[in-house]
């Protein structure tokens, strides 16, 4: 299977970390290209880009001082599929990134990839009062369609907090 590449570049406000590749967006080489995912949608709503960007222009985001990456890289249908020692894994190469590409805030999509990376255990939701190789670490609802958990505003209300304080 594909590997997704990451928008990734120096100087970003924000980091957006997802825990993993779905399988057709790494296949199809495009960032939260699914139905049923939100992010792009609450992207827009909380104020990071003027307009809605479609899946298939996720390199567009690098202009509006954001970018993305995964915590693993591997690609999959469902995160539940990633067992718990590829995060360990991956913590380096992640950790690298942050180094050398110096982001101001790095916010996690979803609590199990931040929990697990770093041996956090229930971590809550929003700015954790940490830095990882100097960006703030946050921690946000995974926009996925399979988390029902959040609805659409709860998810625009969590990132724009993000926002505000990134911009």
């Amino acid at each position: 299977m594909k590997k997704l590449p990451d928008l990734i570049a120096p100087g970003l406000r924000v980091l957006f970390c997802g825990i993993n590749p779905g399988a057709c967006a790494a296949e199809r080489g495009h960032h939260f290209l699914g139905r049923g995912n939100r992010f792009w949608r609450v992207l827009h709503l909380a104020g990071f880009t003027p307009h809605l960007i479609d899946a298939m222009d996720d390199r567009s985001i690098l202009g509006y001082g954001c970018g993305i990456t995964s915590a693993v890289s591997r690609p999959t249908v469902r995160a539940d599929e990633l067992a718990r020692d590829e995060y360990q894994l991956a913590k380096g190469h992640l950790v690298e990134k942050l180094a050398r590409f110096r982001p101001a805030h790095i916010a996690f999509l979803g609590k199990p990839a931040f929990e697990a990376m770093f041996d956090v255990r229930e971590s809550a939701w929003g700015l954790q009062g940490t830095t990882i190789e100097g960006a703030a670490v946050w921690i946000l609802p995974n926009p996925s369609g399979l988390n029902r958990g959040f609805s659409l505003g709860d998810l625009v209300r969590d990132y724009a907090a993000l926002h505000r304080a990134a911009f």
